[in-house]
């Protein structure tokens, strides 16, 4: 039985989201949760898996209200996770500018921007909560940029016609995650978390239904064992790698997440990936992942192409009529600033037509010239100086005499553990934030959403819901020597062991790059039938070669970075399977998943709100196994579907 032969199984609801007056409804589900005493909480273990803004807040947080937290991250310090690299902003409903900005204009146009595939309750909560946030981390001390007047600045984003995007400079997401690491390192200095860095969940601990630990391997020592708690959360990530060249930092994975999907817990979404426009090109075969350019940038830079396939000129020498500026050509009342997906594809078309830029071709301008020349080059320094420099480093050309050279890159993945409006999975006990799961953004992420989403659910969201199952569920302590305990020490021991035995002759990476090429193509920028079944066909036929012609030196008991590798490719290629599966059986187009057999007239993606208005929850039945799909129907009551139009 092949992918292809899956089955739909029972509607999955969303018993936690509340009904009624959509600005009212986080504020009565906050209320409506069961709470614990100060006393209990100090009796209550919680496991948080990952230490990026979402786990870094969410441990801090809920050690600040006195439950005993664990902390794992697989990074040698809780600082390096990868929100660490996140550059441009981060979005909050404020209405410092007085643009006409509000909490509703936020919750519509994230829905908006999503392509109507995210839930409302979610996304309105987003917002509220966006307000929050950035007094909270003004009050960490997080250096967000300032006017003259002392107000804090901001600047514009895609997908948006007012300034919401809070920032430091291009370093957003290293001072936003230093603000909550701070936080996390008081609470270990204080005791009520317990860090284990360079540390890897490599099993889900699930007794009589309920998550209750993990079993995590030191990557120093390879010692393997069991942690137990009384409940666990998963922050760790989403699963972009699974291209092998994107934005994400080399050691962002799935494995986390698998392992609980391989549990029980359902994977929604699985195809919604989003393409971010402005990315440093590809420049040859020995490079192992990519480098974002921040959108921010999109606020000045300007995007064109030459009208005139194969102009090799320097770009500075080819006169204003002879350019395409073509977002704002085809996009006028948003210019530059059209969403990602609009701007990655856009890029895509004048590349495809041989208009593309640079030594491959696969490339478009972002110039700067306009800008220098009005504000000067001082202040574009002050607004995207360290942008400019780490461009420069990595290129060997100056941005402020030539533009830069951008091209659409795998960045975020808005697909993730189907969680509901308490972030609960459908494994009671096991609760996933930030991009580890689907909840906000529907099928396209507007851009500087994610450190707002990772912050909302670790410091306001998570800390809230999380009581509601402590209290209800009374549980003992589960016995070390337990069935389910021994089974899953067993389960990852054997799994490392035929890694480990396996010895055959191609390398872990050389799989990873090829399954990398297959996801690119075939499920990439854009999807089509006759190249999802390519993939499907081909992709079980790559795994099935991995367990057989694998190598992974060394043994389980020290540091290994192959072993960690080979475990972390073996989950990407059971994920990658059911990526294109989704992808498949999405005949529409929405956002990030554009199928070229469902486009309009002018070649924008064509939804079909009929048939396809869910969220599809996918459950595990095994390797290879045909899944089953379990839909959640979306309704709409404040924001009308619509064909989005950024003209």
């Amino acid at each position: 039985m092949s992918y292809v032969d899956y089955t739909v199984g029972a509607p999955v609801v969303d018993k936690a989201a509340p009904d009624g007056p959509i600005e009212t409804r986080w504020e009565r589900r906050r209320f409506g949760v069961k709470l614990v005493n100060p006393a209990n909480k100090r009796k209550m273990h919680i496991i948080v898996v990952g230490t990026g803004l979402a786990g870094g807040s969410a441990a801090a947080t809920l050690a600040e209200l006195g439950y005993r937290v664990s902390s794992f991250c697989y990074q040698d310090s809780p600082r390096r996770a990868h929100s660490i690299a996140a550059q441009g902003g981060i979005n909050a409903a404020k209405n410092y500018r007085n643009d006409g900005d509000s909490v509703y204009r936020l919750f519509y146009d994230t829905v908006k921007g999503g392509d109507f595939r995210a839930r409302e309750s979610n996304v309105h909560r987003l917002a509220e909560i966006s307000r929050q946030i950035i007094d909270q981390c003004v009050a960490q001390g997080v250096p967000f940029a300032r006017e003259y007047g002392g107000l804090l600045d901001n600047r514009s984003f895609g997908g948006a016609q007012v300034s919401r995007t809070f920032y430091a400079r291009g370093q957003t997401g290293q001072q936003l995650l230093l603000g909550a690491y701070q936080a996390l390192e008081r609470q270990i200095d204080a005791g009520g978390v317990t860090m284990y860095p360079r540390h890897e969940m490599l099993e889900l601990i699930v007794v009589d239904g309920h998550a209750r630990g993990i079993v995590a391997r030191d990557l120093i020592t390879g010692e393997t064992r069991s942690h137990l708690a009384d409940a666990v959360v998963l922050a760790s990530g989403g699963y972009g790698n699974v291209f092998y060249l994107s934005t994400n930092a080399k050691g962002c994975n799935v494995t986390a997440s698998w392992r609980a999907h391989r549990k029980g817990a359902l994977f929604a979404n699985p195809c919604y990936t989003q393409i971010h426009p402005t990315c440093i090109p590809v420049s040859g075969d020995h490079q192992s992942k990519l480098t974002l350019m921040s959108e921010s940038l999109r606020n000045d830079g300007r995007v064109w192409v030459p009208e005139r396939k194969g102009d090799d000129r320097n770009p500075n020498d080819i006169p204003e009529d002879e350019r395409d500026y073509f977002l704002e050509r085809q996009y006028p009342a948003f210019g530059n600033l059209v969403p990602r997906d609009i701007a990655s594809r856009a890029a895509k078309n004048v590349c495809d037509e041989g208009r593309g830029v640079g030594p491959t071709g696969l490339g478009v301008y972002l110039d700067f010239a306009e800008v220098i020349s009005r504000l000067g080059r001082p202040a574009v320094a002050a607004k995207y100086g360290n942008l400019f420099q780490m461009y420069q480093r990595i290129t060997g050309e100056d941005p402020y005499q030539v533009p830069m050279r951008i091209f659409p890159a795998v960045h975020y993945t808005m697909g993730g553990l189907w969680v509901d409006y308490d972030l609960q999975s459908t494994i009671p006990g096991l609760f996933v934030v930030g991009e580890a799961n689907f909840s906000d953004h529907g099928a396209n992420r507007l851009g500087a959403s994610a450190l707002m989403q990772g912050l909302a659910d670790g410091y306001f969201v998570l800390p809230n819901t999380i009581g509601d199952y402590l209290a209800t569920y009374k549980h003992g302590p589960v016995d070390p020597d337990a069935p389910e305990v021994k089974q899953a020490e067993a389960d990852v021991a054997e799994r490392v062991d035929t890694l480990l035995s396996i010895n055959g002759e191609r390398t872990v990476d050389s799989f990873h790059r090829e399954l990398g090429h297959i996801m690119w193509e075939q499920c990439g920028m854009e999807r089509t039938d006759a190249g999802l079944r390519k993939a499907l066909d081909r992709i079980p036929e790559l795994r099935k070669e991995f367990w057989e012609n694998v190598k992974v030196p060394g043994t389980g008991v020290e540091l290994n970075q192959s072993l960690e590798r080979a475990g972390r490719v073996a989950d990407f290629l059971e994920l990658g399977e059911l990526m294109c599966l989704d992808a498949l059986h999405r005949t529409e187009s929405c956002g990030g998943h554009f199928r070229g057999e469902s486009q309009t007239e002018d070649g924008e993606a064509a939804r079909d709100d009929e048939n396809f208005s869910y969220a599809a929850a996918w459950e595990y039945t095994g390797r290879g196994e045909a899944p089953v799909l379990h839909k959640e129907d979306l309704t709409f009551e404040y924001v009308t579907p619509s064909q989005r139009s950024y003209k």
